[in-house]
């Protein structure tokens, strides 16, 4: 019996410590005022597009999104009000799929079903890596110049009920105005991104 205890510990440490070193592959130096360069990647459909073409007059803001993670979900409804706004405003969204776990049809339909703004398949978690990205939801935008202005969570309550912080938005507000952002990086929460392994 103990050493049935025992050997339950021992699988669960090392569980968890592959799954820390699986989240922790990410590039941590990708910090805030990086300059991201023009990258290609396909979209759902399989037809290319490069981060020149989609990117916005005001800025660039990318979300890691995933079809299977209940708090991009829940997220959806604020993602697209975001999306919307800001794009009158000269700030273009474009959502990253990076899941190895999900295949391009499955992106395709969820795609589809909840945003109105491009997306792009990434590849063996190859931008995710690049950038350092952890989770969905994710974000980073990127300015006019496209330096990284900020990155981090949309606000501070997943469930959008209780939300007193809109790190995001308030990062837009500032930027836009004309302002030095106060508060560039913030704590990304949600499902970890499933890399390959």
């Amino acid at each position: 019996m103990k050493l049935k205890g025992f050997l339950l510990i021992a699988f669960f440490s090392l569980f968890a410590l592959f799954v820390s070193a699986n989240v922790n592959t990410t590039n941590n130096d990708f910090e805030i005022g990086s300059t991201i360069e023009n990258f290609t990647m396909p979209d759902p459909n399989g037809k290319d597009h490069s981060y020149k073409d989609l990117k916005g007059e005001n800025g660039t803001l990318i979300v890691f999104l995933s079809a299977q993670c209940p708090v991009v979900k829940m997220y959806n409804t604020r993602i697209n009000e975001l999306a919307a706004e800001y794009k009158a405003k000269g700030i273009n969204f474009v959502g990253i799929y990076s899941n190895h776990t999900e295949s391009d049809e499955w992106v395709k339909t969820h795609s589809d079903e909840n945003y109105k703004f491009p997306v792009l398949i990434d590849r063996q978690n190859v931008f995710a890596d690049k950038l350092g990205a952890s989770f969905t939801p994710e974000v980073y935008y990127f300015n006019s110049s496209d330096a990284l202005d900020y990155h981090g969570a949309i606000d501070n309550d997943r469930s959008g009920k209780n939300i007193t912080r809109t790190f995001l938005k308030a990062a837009f507000g500032e930027k836009l105005a004309g302002k030095e952002i106060t508060e560039k990086e913030t704590k990304a929460f949600g499902c970890t991104i499933k890399r390959v392994e």
